[in-house]
């Protein structure tokens, strides 16, 4: 599959990684790191160098108990940044937001994907995307950041959120955007205890029903320091074992912030496969 990125072609015929740039202060790996413009910058271009087919640009954290961030405040930190990399680099740029304003401006600064972990659901998102005539990316999400590690609830985790992503995709078909410029996530971590996200990623091939590509974000977070009992900057090993486990299954897309060892992994994997 070739998913046209606002004119930049992505192959989607073997598995991808796509770099995370969190310009925040509290994100839950790299919160401060690069808020700076200038960091950003750089850090986008070793990604670019490292193998990332895509950089997505995030300024409002999603890790559980996140606060909010408006939407002057997100705009401010994200805009230049996207502005800097589309200029310096050809590397693609997706935009990490839920606000269709926030997705309009990106755009407009040079973003040409959408990555959006209320799945479109604000109001005037999936009509926004339309417009913008870019891919999208639809996560799944069981509540908002604040609360979403309460208690979340499945009667069949995978069935469930395969349901979800199915009316999603359903209702941006019917504002007009093209399927194929649609993605599903099925968001690891977000309002989903350990055993929710073990099931997901050994399901995850199940995903295939929806006819869609599929990414994922796996890299860093809680559930592989639950099951191997280290600190989130020592989850390097077990973000490369869940990103190739993934691709393993079925995903596309690999969300990652280590992305030369990313990268390195998936080329012995589709070297052995072929």
């Amino acid at each position: 599959m070739i998913l046209d990125c606002h004119g930049q072609r992505i192959d989607l015929d073997t598995p991808l990684v796509m770099g995370v740039l969190n310009v925040t202060p509290d994100s839950f790996s790299d919160g401060g790191r690069f808020i700076a413009a200038d960091e950003a910058l750089r850090q986008a271009g070793q990604m670019a160098a490292d193998g990332a087919a895509i950089v997505d640009i995030g300024g409002e954290s999603t890790r559980p108990g996140a606060d909010e961030v408006s939407l002057d405040e997100e705009l401010e930190r994200v805009i230049p940044v996207v502005e800097r990399i589309h200029d310096a680099f050809e590397v693609p740029v997706s935009i990490d937001t839920s606000k269709p304003v926030v997705m309009r401006e990106a755009v407009s600064a040079g973003a040409c994907l959408v990555n959006d972990v209320t799945a479109l659901g604000a109001p005037g998102a999936v009509e926004t995307v339309a417009d913008l005539d870019v891919p999208v990316c639809l996560m799944h999400m069981q509540g908002k950041p604040r609360t979403m590690q309460d208690a979340p609830q499945y009667r069949d985790v995978v069935a469930d959120i395969i349901e979800y992503l199915s009316r999603r995709l359903a209702a941006c078909e019917a504002a007009g955007i093209d399927r194929g410029r649609l993605l599903v996530d099925p968001g690891f971590g977000f309002g989903k205890t350990l055993e929710h996200n073990l099931a997901l990623l050994r399901g995850l091939r199940a995903f295939s029903v929806l006819g869609v590509p599929t990414l994922v974000g796996l890299s860093r977070k809680s559930m592989l320091g639950l099951v191997t009992g280290r600190p989130v900057e020592q989850r390097l090993a077990a973000s490369v074992a869940a990103a190739l486990i993934a691709v393993q299954n079925g995903a596309s897309i690999v969300r990652v912030h280590d992305v030369a060892e990313t990268v390195d992994a998936l080329k012995l994997w589709q070297a052995v496969k072929n």
